[in-house]
């Protein structure tokens, strides 16, 4: 319960321990951040990393001068797509070995299934449109290559979400995060995020209980 505590807390006031990040570490703060978009997109065992609330919170420093604006958003693009790609692939070498375990918190086979799911509702579409959901986005790129997805095609949606994924969250923090409204309301602004972030997947599962069980 205490981790939890200190895990929401982190979150909520992710600007203002991002901010004290940026203060002491300086430029390494650059590589750190390329760390954790890269781990998020990458691993299939880090999937609860920080992602759309932490891309706004960079934004927004972005904006106070801490952070450079047109460093900060080729570096991430690259990130992340260099995550997906890894993810793609460890997903074409091991595929659903990883995923033998119906208790397993990370690797479970319901969040593979949910994710095929997805996948094949959405077709290539989902490598963007994952781009903008917990968890969808780790194992997106993980269920392409196990489903012996082109690299090709994978990589023209993956390039095309994570360009849109890092630049439109990151602008967004930038334009709007220096705003008297968000900076008295930052806390708030990113509980937002997460729960948009959040939101499509507890739709489709609140659909997905609501469909008859088939044999």
């Amino acid at each position: 319960m205490e981790y939890f505590v200190s895990l929401l807390d982190y979150i909520i006031h992710l600007d203002k321990y991002l901010k004290i990040l940026v203060e002491s570490m300086g430029m390494w703060t650059y590589i750190i951040l390329f760390a954790v978009i890269f781990a998020e997109t990458g691993l299939v065992v880090t999937p609860f990393l920080p992602g759309d609330s932490l891309l706004f919170a960079i934004g927004t420093l972005c904006g106070l001068n801490l952070l450079e604006i047109s460093v900060i958003i080729p570096l991430l693009v690259v990130a992340a797509n260099c995550g997906d790609a890894l993810n793609y692939f460890i997903g074409r070498k091991l595929g659903p070995r990883l995923f033998n375990s119906e208790s397993s918190r990370i690797f479970n086979k319901k969040h593979l299934t949910k994710t095929t799911k997805f996948y094949e509702k959405y077709g290539g579409k989902t490598i963007i449109i994952a781009r903008f959901m917990p968890f969808v986005r780790t194992f997106a790129p993980f269920v392409a290559g196990i489903g012996k997805m082109s690299f090709n095609k994978f990589a023209m949606f993956s390039i095309a979400g994570g360009i849109f994924w890092i630049s439109s969250l990151s602008l967004l923090g930038y334009f709007f995060g220096g705003l008297d409204i968000v900076k008295n309301n930052m806390s708030l602004v990113i509980v937002a995020i997460v729960i948009i972030s959040i939101l499509p997947g507890i739709v489709e599962y609140i659909k997905s209980k609501r469909e008859p069980v088939t044999d």
